[in-house]
Parts: C-alpha cells; structure tokens; sequence
C-alpha cells in the first residue's frame, strides 16, 4: 500500500483502525465500484490504491464505516463519517441509523458528569476547611453549616466562569429609543433575553430590554445573524453547564427528530417569540442542540460540496486506470465481494 501522496509525496499519517489500510486518516471508498483512495491533508488529492490491494480493507473500512463511524453529514453521492481521529468519506449514501445531533446530545450527557464531579470535589474541600477549622477552634457550627452548603456551589460557579467569562457578547449598539450604549450582554442577564423568529430558516433574533427607557420588542438591544447565533450558542452552553441527564437528552434529541430537523426544531421553539427563561427545560436542551447542529451542517455542506468535486474528478480517473489494467470479470467479482453479492 502507498505510504507517500502520489501527487505531492507527503507521508500518509498511520491508522490503528484497518489493518489492509495502514496509512491515511481520511479515506475514500466506493463500495459499489470497488475504489479505495487515501486523501492527502497537505494537497488535498486523492491517490487510488492498486486494485489487489482494495478488496479486504474495503471490507474492513464498509464495517467500520456502518457499525462504528460517527455520521457527520452527506448528500445524495457523499457521506463523511468520523471515527476517532479517522475520517471516512463514503461514495454513496451512509446507512446509519444514527442522527448527527446525537454527537452533541452525548457532549451534554458528559457534562452531567462532570457537574456531579465537581459538586464532590467542593464537598471534599469544604469539609476539609470545616475539619481544620473545627481542630484549631476557629469555625463555629453556624461557619460551618455556611461553609459545606455551598462549597460544592463555589467551586462549580468558578469553573463556569473560568469557561466563559462574565459576557456572552461585547459591541456597541445604541437603542433606537433613547440612545443607551449597549457594550456588553451579561449571562446573568440571560433569563429576560427575548428569542424571536426571523425570514430566515432556523435563525433566531436575540432581544434585551433596554435598562434606561425599558424598550424591548421596538427598541433595547437587537441581535441578528451570525452574531446572534454565536450568542446564542455561548448563552445555552452556560445556560446548561450542568448538562442533561440521558433521559432527557433522548426526549430533546426525540423533539428534533419529530420536527423535522434542527432548523424547524428552533421555529417551532421560538414560534411568537420566547424569554429564555421560559423555556422548559427540555426544549432548552433540544434548542442548544439544534442550534450547534445547524451551525455544523453550514459548514459541513461546504466541505461536502469541495469533496464531492474531487470524488467526481478521481472517480473519472479511477474509471480509467481500472478499465484499462483489469479485466472486467476481475472487477465483478470483487465488486459482489465488497457488496455481500448485492447487484
């Protein structure tokens, strides 16, 4: 197998995953067709391996591609699946039963971990200042009743703001009603933060109540477009930094899925407009979700649409190089190997 970019002879990165396919963290296959390539990260090119050399890491890499790789977004010709460091680019569509905002449901879930954590960490601590306290005389029952109550909470609310500071977003904006300069919009203003519809599918208007004249809807602080949706995303991460439960991130990523997708999921949330804080808890999980999802999917389909150029251009090439140095019968047979004997 080529260890080196045909085109600009750059080394291929080692893989623990396929044993037939040692070299390349992203790869390309054909299951139908029976091509296998070796994207190059440095030139971007595609190098076609040599036909006695597909077949069993086709097997190895269709397994992994169906029972183990993340589904990160496709078209109707391209899939691009992610498994571990690895990712895998499969020519056709990808037969997951998995759902890419399930990626981020799991982040959630880890965060609930970590939460609880960090509560036994400031319970430790806090007990080991009430017990030093209590032997050198310095601490009474009241100072340390104080103390184990909200140890757990400190050390949490540190780790929050250590994360994310004090300010979802900075600027300058001036109301349109009495010219208050909006600098800053703090998270523990979040609560009264207006969610709106706008034209555009699954984007959402952020809205803050000027504190001078208490303008909201027409005037106060407005946010739209990316800026917005940058907000947003860093107000529901610090909104739920204690993350969600399994349970309930199946109920949220259930919402999604009943809705359609993660751009009507946040339509139908914001519908008539919404305070942050009356949002149910479930539907705040489902709308950060979405959210991060439709933000990924943007930039997903762009890299989709340059990947999906190259598979058309080496696909031509392949056709080519197969057609002329193997027998057709040859490639047949491998074919139905690769596809379980599927026409």
């Amino acid at each position: 197998m080529y260890t080196r970019c045909l085109v600009c002879a750059t080394p291929f990165e080692p893989n623990q995953e396929l044993e037939h396919a040692p070299h390349g963290q992203r790869l390309a296959f054909d299951p139908t067709r029976g091509r296998l390539w070796v994207v190059c990260r440095t030139c971007r090119r595609w190098s076609l391996l040599p036909i006695e050399e597909r077949w069993e890491a086709l097997e190895e890499l269709e397994k992994l591609a169906t029972d183990k790789a993340t589904l990160l977004s496709q078209t109707d010709n391209i899939a691009l699946l992610r498994h571990g460091p690895m990712e895998i680019v499969r020519v056709g569509r990808a037969q997951r039963t998995e759902e890419a905002w399930w990626r981020y449901g799991r982040e959630l879930a880890s965060r609930r971990q970590k939460w609880n954590k960090l509560g036994l960490a400031g319970t430790v601590a806090a007990g080991a200042v009430v017990a030093g306290g209590w032997a050198a005389g310095g601490i009474s029952i009241f100072g340390a009743w104080l103390v184990m109550g909200h140890g757990s909470d400190t050390l949490r609310d540190g780790a929050r703001w250590l994360r994310f500071g004090s300010s979802a977003w900075r600027g300058d904006q001036a109301c349109e009603a009495c010219g208050h300069r909006f600098r800053a919009l703090a998270y523990r203003d979040r609560a009264s933060l207006g969610l709106f519809p706008t034209d555009e599918t699954g984007q959402v208007e952020l809205v803050a109540r000027c504190p001078r004249c208490g303008h909201y809807r027409e005037a106060g602080l407005h946010l739209t477009g990316d800026e917005a949706d940058r907000t947003l995303r860093r107000i529901l991460a610090y909104h739920h930094f204690a993350g969600a439960s399994e349970k309930r991130v199946f109920k949220a990523s259930r919402l999604i899925q009943e809705a359609g997708s993660p751009q009507d999921l946040t339509r139908i949330v914001v519908r008539n407009g919404k305070r942050l804080g009356d949002l149910q808890r479930t539907g705040g999980i489902a709308l950060e979700i979405a959210a991060n999802e439709a933000t990924e999917q943007r930039l997903l389909e762009a890299e989709l649409a340059e990947l999906e150029a190259h598979w058309r251009r080496e696909e031509e090439l392949a056709s080519i190089i197969d057609g002329e140095l193997t027998p057709l019968p040859v490639l047949e047979q491998m074919r139905r190997m690769v596809t379980g004997g599927k026409n």
